[in-house]
């Protein structure tokens, strides 16, 4: 477990999974500014957990749930690693409900601190769609620079939607800014 000042990362377990399903096929809980996920049955997550090579030709997909301190579900997480590439990238979304109240921010640092203290690379990035502005902040505060847009990138909603990238290099973060231990 990754334990913040605010919230815990905690690696998805199989009793996570009803949360996880509910979370993923919940259209508001992909919000407006992203792709709906692909509806996802439970036997359908338990069978891509138990062969992770189900998932893209990635090296590396880890899933982790996000908690308050009170253990209360709030969001799900995750970073990829792409072998060829050597970057990892960072997703994140919380429930609608826990939106706006200094999770994501504390999430994306934690995520940084945890990946710059444990894997041997030099970038993390992240994509955010150009009308985000709240996740664009979140991103903004714990370090991220924009790099550009990739235009139409995803398709959100019926419309093909144009997205910043943006990163933060191991330079620019030097030392970790929330991580308090792992337990």
């Amino acid at each position: 477990m990754l334990e913040g000042t605010i919230v815990n990362l905690k690696v998805l377990e199989k009793e996570d999974i009803d949360f996880m399903v509910e979370c993923f096929n919940d259209v508001d809980f992909w919000g407006e500014y992203s792709p709906i996920g692909e509806q996802v049955s439970k036997s359908e997550w338990i069978k891509l957990l138990d062969n992770p090579s189900n998932f893209m030709l990635l090296t590396e997909l880890k899933i982790l749930i996000i908690q308050k301190k009170n253990g209360e579900k709030i969001g799900i997480t995750w970073h990829i690693f792409n072998q060829p590439y050597k970057l990892m990238e960072i997703v994140c979304f919380l429930v609608p409900n826990e939106r706006a109240k200094g999770y994501g921010t504390e999430v994306a640092k934690l995520m940084i601190d945890y990946l710059f203290l444990s894997k041997d690379i030099v970038r993390i990035q992240a994509i955010v769609n150009v009308s985000n502005k709240a996740s664009q902040r979140v991103l903004e505060k714990a370090g991220f620079r924009m790099e550009g847009t990739i235009r139409k990138t995803l398709f959100v909603r019926g419309v093909w939607a144009d997205y910043h990238l943006v990163s933060i290099l191991r330079e620019e973060w030097k030392e970790p800014k929330i991580l308090t231990r792992t337990a």
